[in-house]
């Protein structure tokens, strides 16, 4: 009897040690897949490129808040994992500094960040109407502070004025300034009509600028 229950007691020990010894085994073996994997951001860096030109994603810098606004500061930078760059002699280097201009993201000027579209902006509203935009910083601007952020921007809007008829205008009456006055530029207009158009020279580049869109009116406004 003593012999049937420590064989019956042993079965289960046995049992569960086999269970056991696949899962220690392969617990090293998901880790180093995961160590291994390659994150998503080194898609956007380019390979054996200069440090100093990596986009911001593909590297962590040491941001030192107190510097002047709008003074160039120099930062301390270190190339995230997997990301392979070389420095001017073309040797490869993990280290390096990046110079650039001591300002916030959302202070930048609106070439260096890409903003999102409003579907519900009203067209002709007094006063403009304003909306709330995520804004983007490019990828080759350095900036402090969050590289996504929102803005009040203004809607596209017009004033009512229509390109065909700008252009009508200053093909036909633009050597008296009639163009520039129905887009509401009054000195233009004066110094055109007093000068003829200057001899003929300021309606032919009138009818090129407003034809391609170049001149509008002078409220800022879009043309219907």
């Amino acid at each position: 009897a003593g012999s049937l229950m420590t064989t019956k007691l042993s079965q289960p020990q046995s049992t569960l040690a086999k269970s056991l010894t696949p899962t220690s085994t392969n617990a090293p073996y998901f880790k180093a897949l995961e160590s291994t994997e390659i994150p998503p951001y080194v898609t956007n860096c380019p390979s054996n490129g200069l440090c100093s030109r990596l986009p911001p994603d593909c590297m962590t810098c040491n941001m030192n808040y107190s510097c002047i606004y709008g003074k160039t500061a120099t930062f301390d930078c270190k190339v995230k994992p997997h990301v392979h760059c070389v420095d001017e002699n073309n040797h490869e280097q993990e280290n390096f500094t990046i110079n650039m201009t001591c300002q916030f993201c959302w202070q930048l000027a609106t070439s260096d960040y890409v903003c999102t579209n409003s579907t519900n902006c009203m067209t002709v509203s007094c006063p403009r109407q304003r909306y709330n935009a995520t804004c983007t910083v490019r990828d080759h601007i350095h900036c402090l502070g969050n590289r996504v952020f929102p803005k009040m921007l203004y809607c596209n809007w017009t004033g009512g004025y229509k390109w065909s008829t700008a252009l009508a205008l200053s093909i036909t009456l633009g050597g008296f300034g009639a163009d520039r006055f129905y887009l509401g530029q009054w000195r233009e207009g004066l110094g055109k009509l007093f000068s003829f158009g200057g001899l003929g020279i300021w309606t032919l580049i009138d009818v090129l600028l407003i034809g391609v869109g170049y001149v509008g009116p002078a409220d800022g406004s879009l043309y219907i």
